[in-house]
């Protein structure tokens, strides 16, 4: 299928197709008139990687990732590359659980529950 189609079937914009060619995400045959030619598995795929561009991953553990969703993934790579996705996602429960306290604490500041440290009992802001 070519890139429009592609495009179509996965809601992709052909600019993102090209960059996910680019970063070795994606992979096409070329026409003899140049015009890309993708697979069947290219709707598959393109869906994986919008996945996990949403979950966070980088470019570059999406490569590495895409080879061990393969039919015969590679051996003994997959384990190390779910090891640094824990990773991530590991960091990402951190950086969650830091903005739920600072939301808390805003709140409470917001709602007169809490003073700044050395503002000594004043409000932070009068309605």
């Amino acid at each position: 299928m070519r890139i429009g189609e592609l495009s179509s079937a996965t809601g992709a914009s052909p600019r993102s197709l090209r960059y996910y060619e680019g970063q070795g995400l994606l992979s096409s045959d070329r026409r003899s008139n140049g015009y890309r030619d993708y697979g069947e598995e290219a709707v598959r795929q393109v869906a994986f990687i919008q996945d996990l561009y949403r979950a966070g991953l980088p470019s570059q553990i999406i490569r590495d990732i895409l080879p061990c969703t393969a039919p015969t993934p590679p051996e003994g790579e997959c384990t190390q590359l779910l090891a640094r996705v824990r990773q991530v996602r590991d960091e990402l429960a951190r950086q969650e659980q830091l903005i739920t306290q600072r939301r808390e604490m805003l709140d409470r500041y917001l709602s007169g529950t809490a003073t700044p440290a050395g503002l000594g009992g004043q409000p932070v802001c009068s309605a």
